[in-house]
């Protein structure tokens, strides 16, 4: 499970302290899917990267089953991201020297796993583009890219899947079809969190919160 406790995060913009989260806390258990949604600048890609543990509170706690990350090393949240977090972004972030399954391998390889571009294949055959592992990423689609990038997030299998605006630079079709892929993984039993703006992408969550000003000011449950 997932838990942020209380967390609060505040950026200094010359003299001035900006808050960007104010005491916010949530918990994401494993075969949930939590959708955050709220206007520009509300904190919601603060909220998932201090959930994902690319960033840190300036007070409060991010808990993973049960352990505190707040005394972590950064070599040991590293390790967990590596291991058990799967993020996955509007923009891919794939290299383009890479082809599709060398891409989705390492993650792993980092680790010195030698069944890497196994679990990548079984990745890439789970979001339906198992044909593509040889080509690099100028030579496919957005939406294609974007399967790769959620093969990516999903390889090892990971425990927690964190989208940030999956869907932004996607047309209507390859949009739903990349929420069916995220609602599969997490039915197969991830937890995962998705940051959206559009209600009909939030749909296909368990639950919604809504953030305004770095503070969540509603939670509906679909």
């Amino acid at each position: 499970m997932l838990k942020l406790e209380n967390i609060t995060k505040t950026h200094q913009s010359g003299t001035r302290a900006v808050v960007a989260l104010d005491g916010v806390s949530l918990e994401v258990k494993p075969g949930e899917f939590l959708a955050i949604m709220g206007p520009s600048g509300s904190g919601k890609s603060t909220l998932l990267n201090i959930a994902g543990l690319l960033d840190t509170p300036s007070s409060g706690e991010v808990i993973i089953d049960g352990t505190p990350t707040s005394h972590l090393t950064r070599k040991e949240r590293a390790r967990i991201r590596r291991r058990d977090i799967g993020f996955v972004f509007q923009s891919y972030n794939l290299l383009e020297s890479l082809t599709v399954i060398e891409n989705v391998a390492m993650p792993l390889r980092f680790d010195g796993d030698k069944n890497a571009l196994a679990l990548a294949e079984k990745a890439l055959s789970t979001v339906g583009i198992d044909n593509l592992r040889d080509s690099y990423p100028a030579e496919i689609s957005g939406g294609q890219a974007q399967r790769v990038a959620i093969a990516r997030a999903v390889v090892g299998p990971r425990r927690f899947l964190l989208a940030d605006e999956p869907t932004g630079a996607l047309d209507t079709a390859s949009g739903d079809a990349v929420m069916k892929i995220l609602r599969d993984q997490v039915t197969a039993g991830a937890a995962g969190i998705l940051v959206t703006h559009e209600p009909r992408f939030a749909a296909w969550a368990d639950r919604t919160i809504y953030l305004r000003d770095g503070k969540i000011e509603g939670d509906d449950r679909g």
